[in-house]
């Protein structure tokens, strides 16, 4: 009400300096307004000043991007409506996100002179075009403490349950000897399986600080072939071990030497331990720390990223100090550990297949999966006498997984060859739902349809061994209401940078897949976003 009441007064005002002489006082060249030191700034001369109730920024309406202002200055007195007023000059800090290098800024205020025959203007909006590399980036929002409670609690959380991971079990072993804890006494091995806890909270601290000062690069590593292949061998030859192929030993120089005779030496030995399990255990805690890590180099934000990483190494810790303390205590070996070791081996495999499918051809794959249920029936115990209950109930599932084994491996033969042995074998396959539409490979193409439609181009940057591309493809892309955006409002296209258009990786700056991109009709990008997105999420980024 009050501004109405001060909008009608002013026009009221207004007409009568109009019917008079007519103001002196120009309300666009006696006001002032430019961009200094992240702030809009807008000046009046002496005998004027700028109504608080009308004064904002923005961005001009079809901007990409987002515009935040902060809070206004305090008044510096009132007028006689009793609204806040400013005279001489008022700065609103702005802060900018995913803008375009240019950008046009709407600045409102509303000036009144002051004094004998003072008038009050009309708001008036004025267009300020400055560059957007001097308006600054947003600050990203701060968790409040109760929020950042729940998030240590859960990164604990996630490190507890990760550390019963099937592949955290062939580390005990190795965990045991180094820390030697078996005629040592529970202090004694309290106190060593902490320090190789603290070896591998530094680790994961690391990953961290690394995440967040290295930002998406970081992702491309943990997704790339280099790191993935060498992880499933590293753990498929735990499995053989877990087999009963090989035994895994430290050498005997090397295991004395990290227990030495003294504590201090102990301590140093147990240490290093842990630094080495912390990437060695990594790819078993990737849905955690896979997440973790693209939130962290998104943030940016180091003293957060150490925090929770190490918060999370805490928690996975808590397995290695019971192994530790109550080694001593644990049961004796026999045929239920024989057989407890053999269906961890088959989970670890199972790991070690899983982490590269999307690396491997698809009979391969097929024909991994196969192999993996083939022996897991006679462990689960398809050709053991069902004397029990128990072992009745093992001996189906032995069986049921020697069937699905062999259907497998059936479906691994038509992928390769090309059959139909199978019901269902040969069905066509279907374009993927949302993706229908989408241009392959072609960004020059799309950015001349996009140019004549005036649209914007979305640029899906992927990788075929990407695990986050296939999930934008599976369950973002096919969303409804994304769907319908896209094919409302852009131009899409996919490319594979890292290996079919390897020339467009440098030039669109791509550093870790996927990442999605829009620009405009000539090029020049309007924003991006980093990492796989739900629905939801991803129609944020499009609409802003």
């Amino acid at each position: 009400m009050r501004r109405m009441t001060a909008g009608m007064i002013g026009g009221f005002l207004v007409s009568c300096a109009l019917l008079g002489a007519g103001p002196r006082f120009d309300p666009e060249k006696d006001v002032a307004v430019a961009l200094q030191g992240g702030a809009v700034v807008v000046t009046v001369p002496p005998g004027a000043h700028l109504n608080a109730a009308f004064m904002a920024v923005a961005l001009k309406p079809g901007t990409p991007g987002t515009l935040k202002t902060g809070p206004l200055p305090p008044t510096t007195a009132k007028d006689e409506l009793g609204d806040g007023i400013w005279h001489g000059q008022v700065a609103i800090p702005v802060a900018g996100e995913g803008l375009p290098p240019a950008v046009d800024l709407v600045v409102t205020y509303q000036p009144c002179t002051e004094g004998e025959g003072g008038t009050c203007y009309p708001p008036k909006d004025r267009i300020l075009h400055v560059n957007s590399a001097d308006i600054g980036a947003a600050a990203a929002p701060k968790p409040a403490p109760r929020n950042l409670f729940w998030l240590f609690l859960g990164a604990f959380g996630f490190g507890l349950a990760a550390s019963l991971t099937p592949c955290v079990y062939p580390m005990i072993a190795i965990t045991m000897a180094i820390i030697g804890a078996k005629g040592g006494g529970k202090a004694r091995g309290l106190v060593l399986s902490a320090a190789l806890v603290a070896g591998m909270a530094v680790t994961y601290t690391a990953l961290g600080v690394l995440a967040a000062l290295t930002g998406a690069a970081f992702g491309a590593l943990a997704q790339s072939p280099g790191f993935l292949i060498p992880v499933s061998i590293l753990f498929a030859l735990f499995a053989l071990s877990l087999f009963g192929a090989f035994e895994i030993r430290l050498p005997e120089a090397l295991q004395s030497r990290l227990q030495g005779s003294g504590a201090r030496r102990g301590l140093a030995g147990a240490f290093a331990m842990g630094l080495v399990l912390g990437p060695l255990s990594a790819p078993c805690v990737g849905p955690f720390i896979g997440t973790a890590l693209v939130a962290i180099a998104q943030d940016g934000r180091v003293l957060l990223g150490a925090g929770l990483l190490f918060t999370f190494a805490l928690g996975m810790g808590v397995l290695f100090m019971a192994v530790g303390v109550f080694s001593a205590a644990l049961p004796r070996s026999g045929d239920w550990l024989e057989r407890l070791k053999q269906a961890m081996g088959l989970v670890v495999l199972g790991f070690a297949v899983w982490n590269v499918r999307l690396l491997l051809p698809g009979w391969l794959d097929y024909a991994l999966w196969s192999l993996i249920l083939l022996l897991a029936g006679p462990i689960l115990g398809a050709f053991r006498p069902a004397e029990t209950l128990a072992s009745g109930l093992g001996k189906g599932l032995g069986f049921l997984a020697l069937a699905l084994g062999v259907l497998l491996g059936l479906r691994g033969v038509e992928t390769g060859l090309n059959l139909n042995l199978l019901p269902g074998a040969g069905a066509p396959v279907q374009e993927t739902q949302g993706l229908q539409g989408w241009l392959d490979q072609d960004l020059e193409t799309a950015l001349a349809q996009a140019k004549t439609a005036g649209k914007p181009v979305l640029v899906d940057t992927y990788a075929d061994w990407c695990a986050q591309c296939k999930e934008l493809d599976e369950t973002t892309w096919p969303d409804p209401q994304v769907a319908a955006w896209i094919r409302d409002n852009a131009v899409a296209v996919r490319i594979d940078t890292f290996k079919t258009r390897k020339d467009l990786a440098p030039k669109l700056g791509i550093l870790s897949y996927p990442t999605v991109i829009l620009l405009d009709g000539d090029g020049r990008e309007l924003r991006r976003l980093l990492g796989f997105q739900k629905p939801a999420e991803m129609l944020k980024f499009l609409k802003n």
